[in-house]
């Protein structure tokens, strides 16, 4: 079985800015500052893979996780409520 090629520099940008993107489709905050906080946590954690093989499979996850992400952010927003949270109303 041939050795997984580490992605590069602009695929690891790309998944990370989905992530992002998909993160901001969650209308409630918590969930979107979440999702949004755990995506930049993994990518940091993963920094420093000098293996390839590490980095391809972080890489692997990071999609799997975005699929995740999609799919929930969807669900979400068939069943998400209608009042504003507290982080989210303006002061007059």
């Amino acid at each position: 079985m041939a050795a997984a090629a580490a992605p590069t520099r602009a695929e690891v940008m790309s998944l990370f800015r989905s992530l992002l993107r998909t993160a901001r489709q969650f209308s409630d905050y918590n969930i979107r500052e979440y999702t949004r906080r755990r995506a930049a946590d993994a990518f940091r954690e993963n920094r420093a893979f000098g293996d390839a093989a590490d980095a391809a499979a972080a890489f692997a996850d990071g999609k799997k996780q975005l699929e995740v992400a999609k799919r929930q952010a969807v669900v979400y927003s068939l069943f998400a409520p209608k009042a504003k949270s507290i982080m989210e109303m303006k002061l007059q």
